[in-house]
């Protein structure tokens, strides 16, 4: 009789964290750590999310902690914009995409991890790169050689010492 009640207290523990679990919350994370770096080092950075609005800004190299979810049923973008003195600004796009632990609500999670838990957590979605090494393009002048007339009265006076008379 006791090994009866035990048993049965064990299938509705099992049942229960089976309905009530989600398999992507469990087995994978809702935030995930991105490393920037740049070259040159100490580049500004600025993250931005989807909506245009700074998450972190600081200078490379950096850490910064990014949901993977942007509210139920949606996945994060961010944008990562690199900027140096002499160089030319770089953004890079950072996405999310399904993570394949999330399918396992079928097996282990039901339709309690599939419909609610992870989608509302953002576990449902992976980060497709935890690492940016971005090298920076040096600005290059674009000065193109040209021609200006002057009027002689309008030279400054050390000037007129290096003119040639062209006939």
């Amino acid at each position: 009789m006791k090994m009866m009640k035990t048993t049965k207290m064990s299938v509705i523990f099992l049942t229960v964290i089976l309905l009530f679990s989600s398999c992507a919350s469990i087995v994978t994370r809702s935030t995930y750590a991105l490393s920037i770096n740049s070259n040159p080092t100490n580049a500004a950075v600025n993250v931005t999310n989807k909506r245009g609005q700074e998450i972190y800004s600081g200078n490379t190299p950096a850490t910064v902690r990014l949901k993977a979810g942007d509210g139920y049923f949606s996945k994060a973008e961010y944008q990562v914009k690199f900027s140096a003195a002499g160089y030319n600004d770089r953004i890079v796009p950072v996405t999310f995409s399904l993570d394949g632990w999330y399918v396992g609500n079928i097996v282990f999670g039901g339709l309690i991890g599939m419909l609610i838990v992870d989608p509302a957590t953002g576990a449902m979605w992976r980060i497709d790169t935890e690492f940016l090494n971005e090298t920076l393009i040096p600005l290059t002048s674009s000065v193109a050689p040209e021609i200006k007339i002057f009027d002689i009265n309008e030279i400054p006076d050390d000037w007129k010492s290096k003119l040639v008379q062209l006939n």
